[in-house]
């Protein structure tokens, strides 16, 4: 029997669901187990592919419309500005099959662009290894990995390749038009990322590349809110009771303009550009006020979002 102790401690962390049967990759000594776990990269913000497959995809197609029709009637809890900005992209009746099309296409070049810049300069059959950049908050709410990822380079190669000419795969993804970016407060580029990251946007936008090609696109953030939004208007339209607060769960955070510091509502975030949006949790929003002087808009102060 073990003598009773003084020592009562509780640690803060961040227990971790299982990651599956194959998480395990191996066991390098005694007490060093190797894991496998997701990352989600940084700033970035790929189409989804969540509806699996295309027939999944045509299902979404389906809900968005009655969505847009609901709109339309006033019965879906979204303010007149904000559905007036997304109807065109949920009426086409094709906006789950294109959210699936792009998004599958967004992860077979981050696929193959992981591929090839990890073997760039080395011999046949040997890759560099991966340089992992964290954020603030290590971990989101779906317990992944907040980063941001690249090859990982020799201290020579750092003090002689310059910035732009090693991006990280994040960065790749802006500049090749198939993520928007979604920098979240406080998880933001750097001070010498951000023009990059800011320069690369612009770049993909104007040149129509990937996701910016079809203006009727919606970024994944909005799809991923729509969703929410259906399945919230589904209950209004059937009669249903909505918990407390559930008929704006659907929409949460916040979004300020990177060029002039103006804070916006969650149902404002379209009257940014989507390269200078910069989200903040409801949380966030106070202390963001103070350390990157928000300036809150006369619609967020002067009047209630519907």
């Amino acid at each position: 029997m073990t003598d009773p102790v003084q020592i009562l401690w509780t640690p803060a962390g961040v227990s971790l669901p299982s990651l599956g049967s194959r998480a395990l990759a191996h066991v390098h000594d005694g007490d060093t187990p190797y894991v496998e776990m997701p990352i989600r990269m940084l700033s970035v913000d790929t189409p989804e592919t969540t509806a699996d497959t295309a027939e999944g995809a045509k299902r979404v197609d389906e809900e968005f419309t009655q969505l847009a029709a609901w709109m339309r009637d006033g019965i879906a809890p979204i303010s007149d500005d904000l559905a007036e900005f997304l109807l065109p992209k949920i009426e086409t009746g094709k906006a789950g099959s294109l959210q699936f099309d792009q998004g599958t296409a967004a992860a077979t070049f981050n696929t193959e662009n992981i591929k090839k810049r990890l073997a760039e300069g080395r011999d046949p059959g040997k890759e560099r290894g991966i340089f992992i950049r964290t954020a603030d908050d290590f971990f989101d709410d779906n317990n992944r990995l907040l980063a941001y990822i690249a090859p990982n380079y020799s201290k020579k190669e750092l003090d002689t390749l310059p910035r732009e000419k090693r991006p990280t795969f994040n960065l790749d993804l802006i500049t090749a038009g198939w993520a928007a970016p979604f920098a979240i407060y406080p998880s933001l580029p750097g001070e010498l990322d951000l023009p990059l990251f800011l320069k690369s946007a612009d770049k993909a936008v104007k040149d129509k590349k990937g996701i910016w090609k079809n203006p009727l696109t919606l970024l994944a953030y909005e799809y991923r809110a729509l969703e929410k939004l259906h399945g919230v208007t589904k209950k209004k339209a059937e009669g249903k009771k909505l918990e407390p607060g559930e008929e704006f769960s659907w929409r949460t955070r916040y979004c300020a303009d990177m060029r002039n510091r103006e804070l916006h509502g969650p149902e404002d975030y379209f009257r940014v550009p989507p390269i200078y949006r910069l989200w903040l949790w409801p949380q966030d929003v106070n202390e963001a006020v103070g350390h990157l002087n928000l300036t809150p808009s006369r619609r967020l102060t002067g009047s209630r979002t519907r």
